[in-house]
């Protein structure tokens, strides 16, 4: 199972997303995020949704790989929309006792659906597009005017990337652990829910202290190099904004435009 979790994974490729700037990446990943919460009617909500499946397109990246990423959260997905479901107003059109499904409710579990997808989507494009160093440059970069305030910048951004650079390695390291532990005759899937909890401790100590022991060798690998944070380090590739950039943030403003016109001239529909 922890197999098919794509998070924090990087796929060398030759794309149009590749070859971005990483910062104007972060920039545009944000503004998607706002564009997708600022749809309300479907006509908007389809401009946001063409836009990431172009995105998709342009990033070169195998389209199971997103699905992979879906994969991990689609029970909550699910749950969300049901709920959504039953929380509307308006004539009801099936009733339960106090439950009843809406029109709106209908609608309104739509747009969380498509909303939460778009959100993994397009967030999933960044770190399958943006290798670790150029994210760590990217953030400490955005991250620089804070340095006013006295704030480690560097070691902030070292941090988070290190932490996703990990989430996979930690994900096939239980995965082995899960193999080894069932070699061994433990029963991990048969029995309530308690029961499967419990069964996860032999693969929960084993973890921690693999998790600690990488832990401790990657800070004995980076003081051997010498590293003692950001102050006087130099890059071997210094980012730079190109045309491509450019071009990107114009197809950007062109959604946010055609977002903002929709929002105007077609009725809200949640």
């Amino acid at each position: 199972m922890t197999r098919d979790i794509a998070l924090g994974q990087f796929i060398p490729g030759k794309g149009v997303i590749h070859k971005m700037d990483a910062r104007i990446k972060i920039l545009l990943l944000i503004a998607f995020i706002v564009l997708i919460f600022c749809t309300f009617n479907f006509v908007s909500l389809g401009t946001v949704t063409a836009a990431v499946i172009a995105v998709i397109l342009m990033s070169d990246v195998p389209v199971k790989m997103y699905f992979k990423s879906l994969k991990v959260i689609i029970v909550i997905i699910v749950i969300t929309s049901i709920l959504n479901i039953f929380y509307g107003s308006g004539t009801p059109l099936v009733q339960f006792g106090i439950f009843k499904i809406t029109l709106e409710g209908i609608y309104r579990a739509i747009f969380v659906t498509v909303r939460i997808i778009c959100l993994i989507l397009i967030s999933s494009c960044l770190t399958f597009t943006t290798s670790p160093t150029d994210l760590t440059d990217a953030l400490e970069r955005l991250m620089k005017p804070l340095k006013v305030f006295h704030i480690k910048v560097h070691e902030i951004a070292m941090m988070m990337t290190i932490a996703l650079r990990f989430v996979p390695t930690l994900l096939e390291e239980t995965d082995k652990i899960m193999a080894a532990q069932k070699a061994r005759g433990a029963d991990m899937e048969s029995g309530g829910m308690i029961k499967k909890i419990k069964a996860m401790t032999p693969v929960l100590i084993p973890l921690f202290v693999s998790a600690f022991r990488r832990a401790y060798e990657l800070a004995v690998a980076m003081e051997c190099r010498c590293y003692h944070g950001g102050e006087g380090r130099t890059r071997m590739k210094i980012l730079k904004m190109k045309k491509l950039d450019y071009i990107c943030i114009a197809f950007t403003v062109l959604v946010l435009i055609g977002v903002v016109l929709c929002n105007i001239f077609f009725p809200a529909t949640i």
